[in-house]
Parts: structure tokens; C-alpha cells; sequence
């Protein structure tokens, strides 16, 4: 796992756990580096598909996506450009890195080569 000194400095131990669990989840996907930055993490194959926004008991995560998804775990959507969605969603505990959030990251990470 990369220095947490910056984005994790403030978040508790529910959501180091999760992101842990998150990048186990995800790791099959292929290889990805992170990019810690000062409130965040990125997750980058050729460019950023998801960013991780540590919270004390939470993560948001922001999903590259090609367009809108629609699905009641999706609190926010912002077109970013002609092409290009960014969809948040909130984990919570460990049940919220399911096969359809996967999904999502599949995709994601599919738009990044």
C-alpha cells in the first residue's frame, strides 16, 4: 500500500480497512499504480479511473464511467466531458465491494489504457 501519511491522515481505521479490501478487490483488473495526493488517492492504468476519497468512517469513490450509471448507490453525476462521467458512491462497510461495483471499476479501468 502506498504512504498514507497524506490522504489517510485523517481517516480512521474503518476506511484504511476498506480501501485495503478495495485494492485487494480490484487488483485482478490488471496492474495500476496509486497516486497519492493530498486528500486523495488515484488509482491510474494509463490515466485516473477511480479516485478515493478517505473520510473517518467512510470512502467515496469517484468512478471514471462513459456515461451516467443509474443505480440507487450513485449519489452524484457529473459529466466531466462529451465522453466522460464521473459517478460518486459511498462504501461504507465491506459488503458495499460487491460484483456490480466491480463492475463499474471494470469498465473504468477499460477506458484507461
Amino acid at each position: 500500500m502506498a504512504n498514507q501519511r497524506d490522504a489517510f491522515a485523517v481517516s480512521g481505521p474503518v476506511s484504511r480497512q476498506l480501501y485495503k479490501r478495495l485494492l485487494d478487490a480490484i487488483n485482478p483488473l490488471g496492474e495500476f499504480r496509486e497516486e497519492m495526493k493530498k486528500t486523495s488517492v488515484h488509482l491510474v492504468r494509463g490515466s485516473a479511473f477511480a479516485g478515493i476519497h478517505p473520510r473517518k468512517q467512510h470512502l467515496l469513490l469517484t468512478i471514471k464511467a462513459k456515461k451516467p450509471i443509474r443505480n440507487a448507490r450513485v449519489f452524484k453525476t457529473e459529466q466531466v466531458s462529451k465522453n466522460r462521467w464521473h459517478v460518486e458512491v459511498k462504501l461504507a462497510t465491506e459488503k458495499d465491494i460487491d460484483g456490480v461495483l466491480l463492475g463499474w471499476l471494470r469498465d473504468a479501468y477499460d477506458l484507461c489504457p
